[in-house]
């Protein structure tokens, strides 16, 4: 099952042009979290809050 906060990442990325890879990056220092959360991943609290911010900064 797919993280929620997954589909606001998707219109992020697309909405901004960059890759998931860039995203993940920037917004987590890594490179695979798109596709790791695309994949069933459960992130912490502390690291949904972090792209979160990102992405209400950017």
């Amino acid at each position: 099952m797919n993280h929620p906060l997954l589909g606001e990442i998707e219109q992020y990325i697309e909405q901004h042009g960059i890759s998931p890879t860039r995203f993940g990056r920037l917004a987590v220092k890594d490179p695979r979290f798109v596709e790791d959360l695309r994949s069933g991943r459960s992130p912490r609290r502390r690291t949904l809050e972090r792209v979160s911010a990102y992405m209400r900064e950017k």
